[in-house]
C-alpha cells in the first residue's frame, strides 16, 4: 500500500502534525488526511499531503 505524508505547521514554522498515511489511492489518502486534520485541529493551519511520487494531494497555506 502506498505511503502518503501529511504535515501541518503553526505560523511560526513549528511542525504540529507529521504523519504517514497508508492508502490505496489519492482519494482515500485525501479522506484520511482530512480526518486527521479535523481531529488534531490542523484544518486552518498551513498543511500539505503528498503522494509517494511527491504530488500535492491537499494543500492549505
Amino acid at each position: 500500500m502506498p505511503i502518503y505524508y501529511l504535515t501541518a505547521f503553526e505560523s511560526s514554522g513549528e511542525k504540529i502534525i507529521d504523519e504517514q498515511i497508508d492508502a490505496v489511492n489519492d482519494q482515500e489518502a485525501k479522506l484520511k488526511g482530512e480526518e486527521i486534520l479535523l481531529k488534531k485541529g490542523g484544518c486552518e493551519k498551513s498543511h500539505r499531503l503528498t503522494s509517494p511520487q511527491g504530488a500535492l494531494i491537499l494543500f492549505h497555506r
